[in-house]
């Protein structure tokens, strides 16, 4: 994860500090796995092997790369199940809500502002980030904003952050529940959740939430939840390059 200095990460900044930090990055870091192209391999050649199935623990997967890859383009998805990752993941609020519309295969574990005064930690875009929506629903594009819309976006962005994060502490000070007083959050909020995932179901997330130039059905997700998913990808191509490379090459269809 990269990010200018004067971004924070959540969890590093006390409620009682003054006044909100603002982000233009997401943090991805995986916290645990037991995921490897063998995983695959072996719950595949049970159908014809039964328990010697297991011996593929042992061999090398590369020598059955041709296995993944018809497993891949015939859709045989249930190999692709038997294995986890699990991903801490820090983004704003409106990227966990599109998020948890992934449902099979998804298991997520979010923090919480009933039992917890919630950091003042807040999303404002990058420079890179591309302002200006153009065309029809289901047939719009995005396309650079001027220097006087980002410098409009960060203004108006960082002071309604402010006033809210305000108002919210106004509202504890006084003795009010903290599920009541997150009430005036904005989703540009700053949330953390762990979330669990299969090679399957992590596939059929970055062939909705992200774009690519090998996908054969095009996908229009939105920046910031694509930013949480290429980190995701980059961490799995590492533990499952195979299934990865048959992935790709298959049109980044989940199997």
């Amino acid at each position: 994860m990269s990010h200018t200095p004067d971004e924070s990460t959540p969890g590093t900044q006390s409620a009682a500090d003054a006044g909100p930090s603002f982000r233009s990055e997401v943090t991805v870091e995986l916290v645990k796995h037991s995921a490897s192209d063998s995983d695959v391999l072996w719950a595949a050649r049970v159908s014809t092997a039964g328990e010697q199935s297991l011996e593929e623990l042992q061999k090398d997967p590369e020598r059955s790369k041709g296995l993944i890859n018809f497993l891949m383009r015939d859709r045989h998805g249930s190999p692709f199940e038997h294995n986890s990752m699990t991903f801490f993941i820090s983004a704003p609020i409106f990227v966990f809500r599109e998020f948890m519309r992934h449902r099979v295969g998804w298991s997520y574990n979010e923090e919480s502002g009933r039992y917890r005064q919630l950091e003042s930690v807040f999303y404002v875009p990058g420079q890179s980030r591309k302002l200006v929506q153009q065309g029809r629903p289901g047939k719009y594009e995005f396309v650079e904003g001027t220097p006087a819309q980002h410098e409009l976006t960060t203004r108006v962005m960082e002071d309604s952050y402010r006033q809210a994060y305000a108002a919210y502490q106004e509202m504890l000070a006084e003795g009010v529940a903290r599920e009541v007083a997150r009430a005036v959050l904005p989703v540009g909020l700053y949330s953390s959740m762990y979330a669990t995932c299969n090679a399957r179901s992590l596939m059929h997330f970055l062939g909705l939430r992200t774009q690519h130039e090998l996908a054969k059905v095009p996908s229009f997700p939105q920046r910031e939840i694509e930013m949480v998913g290429e980190q995701m990808e980059a961490h799995w191509a590492k533990l499952m390059p195979l299934t990865y490379g048959a992935f790709n090459a298959n049109g980044r269809i989940a199997p």
